[in-house]
């Protein structure tokens, strides 16, 4: 691992102000197939962005840190405790939305609310109000009496998230909750989470980085079930520094560059294609160097092998 690397990683959350602390936290199915990897982290309040191809193990550890699946290796400690020993100790403060939960479609926002708040064992007398807090938080005031089947992605994801603040959560888990959204529908999640951040740990699970570019207070990138990085945006973009250039090469040399390098962009321009790489080294003689945006400074993390 590059020094620039390594010191992107040291600058991750400290553990005194850690919420969520893995230390060597493994996932492994009965066959052997082995879905995470010794991943450490210690995360606080904010926003986390996990980011990582499809495969990547961001779903499996979502999973275990909502405690749906157990670690076959290592710990998970909240606020001190194990979650593996003691789970309730973070259901208590658990609100997650996986990629896709279960709907009544005939039933409307409140109805629907309103039953889960009774499942997750909300007084009874104190459902009214929390369901209609929950849906002016997330912006379904208007639509709170109509059928869910008849919402859009969006407005169902909105409903997702307003099941997952039902009881007040100190840690909200968001497992790609963008895929199929409209870019519109998309920026308006994203503000949503922002709003909603505050004092609690979000963690936002997605491979499109542009879901946390602009929300983000720190990231973890996972590949192949390992972790490839961790820390803060800015650490991310600076490690990368170095590694992006900007090449520009004749029509007949694009196929020949994207066999041989990781070409982020390719431009037409009037003098040829140019090309946004990553590469340890310059491409060419011709190539330049180019200040790395955080798409390219991702491709340079998932480039590197812990």
């Amino acid at each position: 691992m590059s020094a620039a690397m390594a010191s992107a990683k040291a600058s991750a959350p400290a553990a005194a102000q850690a919420l969520l602390d893995l230390s060597g936290v493994g996932y492994s199915y009965a066959g052997g197939k082995q879905a995470v990897a010794g991943l450490s982290l210690q995360l606080g309040a904010g926003i986390v962005g996990l980011l990582g191809p499809n495969g990547a193990g961001k779903s499996t550890l979502m999973r275990m840190l909502a405690t749906l699946t157990r670690p076959t290796q290592g710990r998970i400690l909240w606020k001190g405790r194990d979650i593996a020993q003691d789970p309730e100790a973070l259901r208590h403060e658990l609100g997650y939305l996986p990629q896709e939960f279960g709907i009544y479609p005939a039933q409307t926002a409140r109805e629907f609310l309103c039953y889960l708040a009774a499942v997750k064992g909300l007084p009874h007398a104190a459902i009214g109000a929390r369901v209609d807090e929950c849906i002016e938080m997330v912006g379904l005031a208007a639509g709170r009496d109509r059928p869910i089947g008849s919402f859009s992605g969006g407005m169902r994801q909105r409903v997702g998230i307003a099941q997952a603040l039902l009881n007040d959560p100190a840690l909200l888990i968001v497992d790609e909750p963008t895929v199929g959204l409209d870019p519109g529908e998309r920026q308006r999640f994203r503000n949503l989470l922002t709003d909603l951040a505050g004092k609690r740990l979000v963690l936002l699970s997605t491979h499109i980085v542009s879901d946390v570019e602009a929300i983000a207070t720190a990231l973890v990138v996972m590949q192949r079930g390992q972790l490839r990085f961790s820390g803060s945006p800015e650490a991310l973009l600076r490690a990368a520094i170095g590694k992006v250039w900007d090449w520009t090469v004749p029509e007949r040399a694009l196929e020949a560059a994207r066999a041989s390098y990781r070409v982020c962009n390719a431009l037409r321009r009037a003098d040829g294609i140019q090309l946004r790489i990553v590469s340890e080294q310059a491409p060419h003689p011709d190539a330049v160097p180019a200040l790395p945006g955080l798409e390219e400074a991702y491709m340079v993390a998932l480039a590197h092998e812990v």
